[in-house]
């Protein structure tokens, strides 16, 4: 599954398909995340801040969580936040990037493939993805499963990357693990309304160019009981 804004990191090349295809599942993350250098910025996810920022803070869970950036964000925004990922050793990073930063008394940790959890008793204000894609179109299902953790009167919000002619260095895999934010809509149960159904367009930096990209947005809300 690849997470964050990993579209912009991949090798150009990757060779085969089906071994770029391994970057959809925990072991490539894992070994990512064995080293000791930082792989991502730091920084929150640009859709994060403009949408959470209009929110009462609550209780969040990130799913796709990585080393943090988001987590560390939420936290110092007065949210109590579980920060969620298949990748042991991201899970791990994340941590001392919050402890780093002093927000750990706000924030626990899940690890768990977004394709495959149930939220069970579990429930949040606000349940939020970034750059998380999963392979073949799987995003439809993983929406699915992130609104079943969304509490009566809160919300979801996942981002990712739009089909755009800028990455032509992604194999097949990659590009079909985009999608655009209607494309998720109906997976939304019956009792969730939909806020933020758009593109967003969004500046980034790839091998020291600017590209500008667009950012798929789905913002909903459970109706309260």
């Amino acid at each position: 599954m690849s997470t964050h804004d990993d579209v912009t990191r991949h090798e150009h090349g990757h060779g085969h398909d089906e071994a770029a295809a391994d970057m959809f599942e925990p072991p490539a993350w894992e070994e990512r995340y064995a080293g000791e250098e930082a792989f991502w910025s730091g920084n929150p996810n640009p859709q994060l801040v403009e949408i959470a920022s209009r929110l009462t803070p609550g209780t969040a869970l990130d799913v796709g969580c990585g080393e943090g950036g988001d987590v560390v964000w939420l936290a110092r925004q007065g949210w109590t936040v579980t920060g969620a990922d298949f990748s042991a050793n991201g899970l791990a990073r994340a941590a001392r990037h919050v402890e780093e930063t002093g927000v750990a008394d706000r924030v626990d940790w899940w690890q768990v493939d977004a394709r495959t959890f149930e939220a069970g008793d579990r429930s949040y204000d606000l349940v939020t993805s970034h750059y998380l894609h999963a392979p073949d179109g799987g995003m439809v299902e993983v929406t699915r499963r992130l609104a079943g953790a969304v509490a009566p009167g809160g919300h979801l919000l996942v981002v990712g990357h739009a089909p755009d002619a800028h990455f032509t260095q992604l194999t097949e895999s990659h590009r079909k693990a985009m999608f655009l934010a209607e494309e998720l809509r109906g997976a939304l149960p019956d009792d969730f309304e939909a806020v933020v159904v758009e593109q967003r367009p969004r500046t980034m930096n790839r091998e020291g160019a600017t590209v500008h990209a667009e950012d798929s947005t789905l913002l909903a809300r459970r109706r309260s009981r």
